[in-house]
């Protein structure tokens, strides 16, 4: 990564056709599966759609780690909550994969109210020869059968299945916006704006509240949580962050409640830059633990921070990722893209960290060397296998052949939702409603 950096190649992007877009194909969550061997996307249609990694041929060596379509399926449907004449959503907020413990794969996919547990599997032989049904699959009348017959396994056209195995519902009076696995792989927490329940995999019906910051008076309610996450080794701990910009540390065996945290990492405001937006941008969007587990990153609306979990007092580091946006402001909140929630990744070594922008710019932050690159996710510029150029803002005074003005930037076109490869240099960026993978150059 760093010397290749700003010239990673691209291996393919899974494009809709823009003329047929609907609000229901915009892309809302991105997510490898352990191995990085399967990607998921879910969409606002409640889609998921499941990418597998091509094995490499010796014929065509140029195509190595392509994603193609492996299943489609529709998670989640459009519902109706009559008590409180609600309509819920059928968007798909978050999917985290389960590790592979046999042939079929895992995945936990949301909306704003229920989570559900898939199993992906392939078929190729089917049962032919049954005694009680005929081929077709009808019951057959029991006194014309004479004769016993012994089913057999025939092969056919594999076959990717999707079924769900487990619906974990009614636990959420606010809309969900994360879901973690921990790592002993036999507990998940799902999160709302105020309260955190954890649950059993193979229980439905029950879970635990273990965070409600919920007051008794809904007047005197100053934050809501938007995300958390378990730590990558540690079942008994996990982060959750607020809208305030706040992150609490909690550990489960202090308390079976944890309404007191264990440490709380917070940057103490610059005066010197209040302003009216400054609670609105300091609300974090996304955190994220690294894999090592050693420290966590933060994702405002401005800038990505990583903390060590040893500090609480000030962020380690503070990456800006679009401060010529600062002067905007005032726009951003009229058109309500100040309310934007970015996520970040880091990748699998800890020592690179992606996070997205507007005008369909996402930017990458080497923690070693310090350099930072601005790519783009776009069609004109991705053809397959072409080099990414990196991308210059310009702010005021006389632009550049190359460089884009801060005036032209397009809002509308967001990268929101990004992904890392867990292992490899290879990142899935969601722009709008197209997939693009991204790998470094293959020589």
């Amino acid at each position: 990564m760093d010397e290749e950096i700003d010239t990673r190649k691209i291996n393919n992007s899974f494009l809709r056709d823009h003329n047929y877009a609907t609000e229901a194909d915009i892309i809302s969550t991105v997510e490898f599966n352990p191995t990085g061997e399967l990607l998921a996307t879910g969409d606002k249609g409640g889609r998921v759609v499941v990418f597998q990694r091509e094995q490499e041929s010796k014929n065509q060596p140029h195509r190595r780690g392509e994603y193609n379509v492996y299943s489609t399926f529709q998670s989640h449907e459009p519902e109706f909550d009559y008590l409180k004449s609600l309509e819920i959503e059928e968007k798909i907020n978050k999917i985290r994969w389960l590790p592979q413990q046999n042939a079929a794969y895992f995945l936990l996919s949301t909306n704003d109210k229920t989570v559900k547990l898939w199993k992906i599997s392939e078929r190729d032989k089917r049962p032919e020869g049954y005694n009680l049904k005929d081929e077709d699959g009808r019951i057959r009348d029991p006194t014309t059968i004479t004769a016993l017959r012994v089913p057999v396994l025939q092969p056919m056209d594999l076959m990717v299945e999707a079924t769900p195995r487990r619906v974990f519902s009614n636990a959420h009076t606010y809309h969900i916006n994360s879901i973690s696995v921990s790592n002993d792989y036999e507990t998940y927490m799902s999160t709302d704006d105020l309260r955190i329940n954890l649950w059993n995999l193979e229980i439905t019906n029950q879970s635990f509240n273990i965070v409600d910051i919920k007051p008794a008076n809904m007047e005197e309610l100053t934050e809501v949580i938007t995300a958390a996450e378990f730590h990558p080794n540690q079942c008994n701990t996990f982060i959750y962050s607020s809208s305030k910009g706040s992150i609490r540390l909690c550990d489960m065996r202090a308390s079976a409640l944890c309404d007191n945290h264990s440490k709380f990492f917070e940057e103490p405001e610059d005066p010197s830059n209040r302003s009216f937006f400054s609670e609105i941008i300091s609300s974090i969007s996304d955190v994220k633990f690294s894999h090592s587990g050693r420290y966590l990153m933060t994702r405002d609306y401005l800038t990505v921070k990583v903390w060590d979990l040893n500090m609480e007092s000030k962020p380690l580091e503070t990456y800006q990722v679009h401060d010529y946006l600062r002067s905007k402001l005032c726009s951003l909140y009229e058109n309500d893209c100040i309310f934007d929630k970015f996520e970040c990744v880091w990748n699998g070594s800890d020592s690179v960290i992606m996070t997205g922008s507007y005008n369909n710019f996402f930017r990458m932050f080497d923690r070693n060397t310090k350099r930072d690159v601005t790519l783009e996710a776009s069609r004109e510029n991705s053809k397959p296998r072409a080099i990414l150029k990196p991308r210059k803002v310009c702010v005021g005074g006389k632009r550049r052949k190359d460089e884009i003005s801060v005036d032209s930037l397009d809002f509308s076109k967001k990268i929101l939702h990004t992904a890392w490869h867990p292992s490899e240099n290879i990142i899935a960026v969601a722009a709008t409603n197209n997939l693009y993978i991204f790998q470094d150059k293959v020589n």
